[in-house]
């Protein structure tokens, strides 16, 4: 049985959270302290997180930072917030995903299952069958079993959709994707997204890979068509 762990203090929400996510055949632990729930989301064995962005002592975005510093489990945000730039922020600090209150409750379980499964089929043994060889171009090796990614020899941490993206396009070399198919192929379930969600991973991909972000030799962008991963 996967276990889901929501950090909420709105009383009523987390109830149905947990209600639904038990009938769909998840245990479920609530915690409303942003602290404590920190504290078990690295200690507590979870499969994903369903992150409030507004809880006391410690908020969503630091709670998701400090996470992400120590787990690549699936982080699902749920708020009040509707504003861009509070769910950028969410996305660039690691979190897999946005949900905007008020939602559907059948639409946040077809999300956790979407992430569930997304999750175990990257880590699973058949895609361990790629870690022998990986991927290395110009200083950039991708161990894709592994989950790791390095650039001169340095490890570069990435989030969850990060690694995927960028293996994704690693492993199609010089094929133009456009927002809409990379929202498809990573996130699998595009009617439930926004293709500006891939923008926000490309750019944060770029940060910690690229020497000059502002002039990448990885990933590129085609102008009014998408990315592709640029190899000689």
């Amino acid at each position: 049985m996967k276990r889901v762990l929501i950090l909420e203090d709105d009383d009523s929400i987390a109830e149905l959270e947990r209600d639904y996510l038990e009938i769909a055949g998840f245990e479920a632990e609530i915690i409303a302290n942003g602290r404590e729930g920190l504290q078990c989301g690295l200690e507590g064995g979870f499969d994903l997180i369903l992150l409030d962005v507004m809880l006391p002592e410690m908020d969503g975005f630091e709670i998701c930072r400090a996470l992400r510093r120590e787990t690549q489990i699936p982080i699902l945000m749920v708020t009040a917030r509707k504003e861009d730039i509070d769910k950028i922020r969410g996305l660039g600090l690691g979190a897999d995903d946005y949900v905007v209150k008020p939602f559907s409750p059948s639409e946040l379980v077809a999300r956790v299952n979407a992430h569930l499964t997304r999750y175990e089929r990257l880590t699973s043994l058949g895609e361990r069958r790629l870690e022998q060889d990986g991927i290395c171009y110009k200083g950039l090796k991708i161990q894709p079993a592994a989950r790791r990614v390095f650039v001169r020899e340095q490890e570069i941490p990435l989030t969850n959709r990060g690694f995927e993206l960028l293996l994704f396009l690693a492993q199609n070399p010089n094929i133009v994707f456009s927002k809409e198919t990379l929202l498809e192929r990573i996130w699998g379930f595009d009617s439930l997204g926004d293709a500006s969600t891939v923008t926000v991973h490309i750019n944060r991909i770029r940060e910690k890979i690229e020497e000059d972000s502002s002039r990448p030799q990885y990933i590129e962008t085609v102008w009014g068509a998408g990315y592709r991963f640029k190899m000689d």
